[in-house]
């Protein structure tokens, strides 16, 4: 619709007053310090179910079950302003000269408490660029949270409470929930603790197109639940008090709620966030393969008869669905019995799966079903799960965040800096200790994330810019094979 932008509910307070953050300021940075916790895994898949009347329109039992579960996230970070001053006649010789000071900013969103020991979903947005996350429960407790890992991918975060016996909502099943279905949304909109709101589910597998990373997933639960700036990271429940969403977004005019939002489903939440604690990585699966919406007009090109599915352009060399059978001209119908009818319909349903999964893949061919199973892969066509510290054992080299001071002395809006060098690819390189890369591939790297991500995508060699502390700047080339 014209003039409708896509707000993601956060609220921030920036030297004393209070925004709402609109998308065309939203950038996925932050930092990230990932842990393995492989013996916990089972700890997010818990035994605790309701029951309840999905149609009923009483809402107390859901509310009652879930809204301790939901907790304020308040962040605190620094951003360096930047201002001009100068004498003129000092100017006319030697240029304006600019000066850099650190301001504090504070976020405000909320979480999802998934287990009872104190793991908590949010918004990898909500937490960006944090130096300090704090989480407030409905008992107004508040404990310093640890960030165990982010998917800006997917814009989801995971973090850690040291507590126990913690109220939680358990997962549902987003692929079951069915348009018309009543839904609750719960979060700390405009900083208002434990507020509740009701609607429906108005649309599934939403592509909005606010997720500017590479392999980004969108396939957005629609609601008109009333969701404000605060609610990003909060719960999207139904009627049983079963998580079926994390509330992400809000279409709006204004940058406040103005009749549907959007909620990323538990099918994808749940799998990034059993990675991050298994693994502290994502693992993302791929079919290899480039698609199209399979329209009337394209239908009646290639002589389809049923317009349904996902129609396929491209099969890559090498790539899952090309050692499986699968072929140009192909239309995916399913994936393991799920139906899939849009692009944002396919990427939610893989990316429930790892690399090495096989699944049912079931497509129209010449007007015909053929089944195929296919052997899921990484992005580098390859098997293997991708953990923290395989990139970094390749690299050889471990890392640290670049301080506020760096900044404002080297003319940096931020970089990761070299603090050990063992064999690897970064001492082959001929990059020295304390070297400050700012970019990979004209990429910005901010933090330990950025260069994961940045690595795990890419092959053969890549160009590494950055500075030394002493102000040279130098550029390498580091070889991955």
């Amino acid at each position: 619709m014209k003039g409708q932008k896509f707000i993601i509910p956060i609220i921030s307070a920036i030297l004393g007053g209070v925004i709402a953050v609109a998308i065309s300021n939203y950038i996925f940075k932050g930092n990230s310090e990932p842990i393995a916790a492989a013996d916990k895994v089972e700890k997010v898949y818990l035994t605790k179910t309701f029951t309840g009347d999905s149609n009923s329109t009483d809402f107390t039992v859901a509310a009652e079950r879930t809204v301790d579960a939901v907790v304020h996230v308040k962040t605190a970070y620094t951003v360096n302003n930047t201002y001009t001053y100068g004498d003129p006649f000092f100017d006319f010789f030697f240029g304006p000269q600019q000066f850099s000071k650190p301001q504090p900013v504070q976020g405000s969103g909320s979480g999802v408490i998934l287990t009872r020991d104190g793991f908590i979903v949010t918004n990898n947005h909500v937490i960006d660029k944090a130096d300090n996350i704090e989480v407030v429960l409905n008992d107004k407790r508040t404990f310093k949270a640890k960030l165990v890992g982010r998917d800006p991918r997917t814009d989801i975060a995971l973090l850690k409470i040291d507590a126990t016996d913690l109220p939680f909502i358990p997962f549902g099943n987003s692929d079951e929930v069915k348009v018309g279905e009543w839904v609750l949304a719960i979060g700390n909109p405009f900083n208002l603790n434990s507020t509740v709101t009701a609607g429906i589910i108005s649309a599934k597998a939403r592509n909005i197109q606010i997720l500017t990373e590479q392999y980004a997933i969108e396939s957005f639960i629609q609601t008109d639940a009333a969701v404000n700036p605060g609610n990003s990271g909060g719960a999207l429940v139904n009627l049983k008090g079963e998580l079926i969403g994390i509330n992400t977004a809000i279409a709006s005019k204004t940058g406040s709620y103005a009749g549907y939002s959007f909620a990323i489903p538990s099918s994808i939440a749940k799998k990034i966030v059993t990675d991050l604690i298994e693994f502290g990585e994502v693992q993302r699966a791929i079919l290899g393969i480039g698609i199209d919406e399979l329209t009337e007009e394209l239908a009646k090109e290639q002589g389809i008869k049923e317009i349904k599915g996902v129609y396929i352009r491209e099969v890559h060399k090498n790539g899952a669905a090309e050692k499986a059978g699968i072929q140009v001209g192909d239309v995916i119908l399913s994936i393991n019995g799920v139906d899939v009818n849009s692009m944002s319909q396919l990427q939610e349903q893989i990316s429930k799966y790892r690399p090495n999964q096989q699944v049912d893949v079931v497509v129209n061919r010449n007007n015909s079903k053929k089944h195929f199973t296919v052997t899921l892969t990484n992005v580098k066509n390859g098997l293997d799960l991708i953990t923290t510290n395989a990139i970094l054992e390749k690299l050889g080299a471990k890392f640290s965040e670049v301080t506020d001071k760096q900044k404002m002395e080297l003319r940096i809006n931020g970089g990761l800096q070299v603090a050990e060098i063992m064999d690897g690819a970064v001492k082959e390189s001929g990059i020295k200790k304390g070297y400050i890369i700012t970019r990979i591939n004209r990429a910005q790297i901010s933090s330990i994330e950025d260069l994961k991500r940045i690595i795990e995508i890419s092959s053969g060699a890549v160009l590494v810019e950055g500075v030394y502390p002493n102000g040279t700047r130098v550029a390498y080339a580091i070889n991955l094979e």
